[in-house]
């Protein structure tokens, strides 16, 4: 650990200028972030690293995977394009990154002794953002990470004798039952603690078959587990500095760290990435609603600003509550996303079609599920039925189900309109210097959601699918391809409907013939036919 601070006051350079105020409150601070391998939390790490880089130092906690050391983890996360910036213009900073071998599901997070006693004596700021974002995950696996794993943070955060604030990272999705969600913490329909102790001598079957009841009205165990969570933060508010802070759906970036950047298929990027190669033809989505997101530096920007506002403002009676959304301010729709991400995947086509994009949302359940039959999982079976008598791999079905579970979460989202007040963030940066506002930027209605949309695709593109740039022209190549073979099936299937329509008429028409010369050649008398032998 004093290896990687060795000789680096050496090598910093100091920026040029007078500090801003949140600037001049980061110096020297130590800070301790969960979760800093996450989407988020590499955003947080990197906005910290380069915009307050006189921080002391940065504890991160981390744990081997795939049987690489943290070390070796942490090292491959700084290769990555977010960390350009840093290593072009200030590599120094990246020692002050100290990881931590810990896990979130583990007693005391994992750590040794001498870590917790490091950081209870060092820390001053503590992001939690560790958190599973598997909106199916089990209760227990969810309560585990969600729930326990705050309740762990907030042990040791108790125990930090220089603590300035806790940053809870929450979710404006968590209180489903309120119609309008406030500033403020609203009562779990349920004790955490009990709910700990239940999925904790509960077997797991057990724990299955009171799920559902559990949840309601809550649509998966995420948005529970993160409202029980709260509840957890809420009462530890009179012995510790803390807030929480509620961000709605997070979307790649406007320009920090890089314009696009985003390392997952979640909500938006997911719809997006399905529909751009064609395989997403229908969703249940009300168009009229509003699409409740915020990209990801807007975000982080705001997490950085919450800590310092809390911090350095008198205690209030009730623990601070943050809604970092854009209610009110840009009013843009689920139909504005939907036709502006189509009309850009057009002009920055993804590679390997399998279809032309296209496709509708819709509101009307069985509408939705006859396309859905007819259009996602017939196609699937039978491409996967080609693949199969070629002797290639099958993944179309696969592909589907994937694309069919991530659907049906992301609906309940799509289908109600969420009204969220955001009241004390926009107050938080009204109240923010200009030198502020522009590096640390909550700036929504700066932002043009055309050119948004562009640099989302295109950072899509790159960052997530490994994309190259270099193969846009190939790719609107197939997808020209695509176009006439779309549009000639579509030629075909309406002309295969009217020549079926057409040679019906005509045996309709010769049968009627046919038993109009019959009924003639009897013979009638008195308006009676005689003679009809069955």
């Amino acid at each position: 650990m004093c290896e990687r601070l060795k000789d680096y006051t050496l090598q910093r350079t100091t920026m040029d200028g007078p500090k801003t105020a949140i600037q001049s409150f980061y110096k020297d601070k130590i800070i301790f972030i969960t979760g800093a391998t996450g989407f988020m939390g590499k955003v947080l790490l990197e906005k910290l690293l380069y915009s307050c880089s006189d921080l002391d130092k940065v504890y991160i906690l981390m744990r081997p995977k795939r049987g690489r050391s943290i070390e070796l983890r942490l090292d491959d996360m700084f290769k990555l394009p977010m960390f350009h910036r840093i290593r072009q213009e200030k590599g120094y900073v990246l020692k002050k990154v100290l990881p931590l071998d810990g896990d979130i599901t583990t007693h005391n997070l994992g750590l040794a002794d001498e870590q917790r006693e490091t950081l209870t004596n060092e820390v001053h700021i503590v992001f939690h953002l560790a958190a599973t974002l598997r909106m199916e995950a089990k209760l227990k696996d969810s309560v585990e990470l969600n729930t326990i794993g705050t309740k762990r943070v907030l042990e040791l955060a108790q125990q930090m004798k220089h603590l300035q604030v806790l940053v809870h990272l929450s979710t404006a999705f968590c209180h489903v039952d309120q119609e309008e969600l406030g500033e403020t913490v609203y009562d779990a329909s349920h004790d955490p603690d009990d709910i700990i102790k239940l999925v904790q001598w509960m077997d797991e079957s057990a724990i299955d078959l009171v799920t559902p009841k559990l949840l309601e009205p809550h649509p998966n165990t995420y948005t529970y587990t993160k409202r029980l969570a709260e509840t957890l933060v809420a009462r530890e508010y009179q012995n510790l500095p803390c807030v929480i802070a509620r961000p709605s759906i997070v979307t790649p970036a406007v320009k920090e760290p890089v314009p696009g950047w985003v390392d997952n298929l979640n909500g938006p990027t997911g719809i997006l990435v399905a529909g751009g190669k064609g395989v997403l033809r229908t969703m249940l989505c009300d168009t009229q609603y509003h699409a409740e997101v915020i990209p990801v530096d807007f975000a982080i920007n705001s997490l950085i600003g919450i800590a310092h506002k809390v911090a350095t403002q008198q205690k209030q009676k009730s623990i601070p509550v943050y809604n970092i959304t854009q209610s009110g301010v840009v009013p843009v729709t689920w139909g504005d996303i939907l036709e502006m991400g189509r009309n850009t995947v057009y002009q920055y086509p993804f590679e390997g079609q399998a279809w032309y994009p296209g496709g509708s949302p819709h509101t009307n359940k069985f509408v939705h599920y006859i396309l859905l039959f007819f259009f996602h999982i017939i196609p699937a079976y039978l491409i996967d039925f080609l693949m199969l008598i070629f002797r290639q791999k099958r993944f179309m079905v696969r592909i589907q189900k994937r694309i069919s579970d991530g659907m049906q979460i992301l609906q309940y989202f799509t289908m109600r309109d969420w009204i969220f007040h955001n009241t004390k963030l926009l107050i938080m940066r009204g109240e923010m210097s200009p030198e502020d506002q522009k590096i640390f930027s909550i700036d929504f209605k700066g932002v043009n959601l055309n050119e948004y949309m562009k640099v989302l695709v295109l950072g899509t593109r790159q960052y997530c699918m490994k994309e190259s740039l270099s193969s846009l022209s190939k790719a609107r190549r197939h997808q020209a391809i695509m176009y006439v073979v779309h549009h000639l099936a579509i030629f075909l299937f309406y002309f295969g409907i009217l020549y079926l329509i057409y040679n019906n008429l005509e045996i309709a028409r010769y049968s009627l013939d046919f038993a109009t010369q019959q009924m003639k050649s009897l013979p009638i008398v008195g308006g009676v036919v005689k003679n009809i032998h069955l």
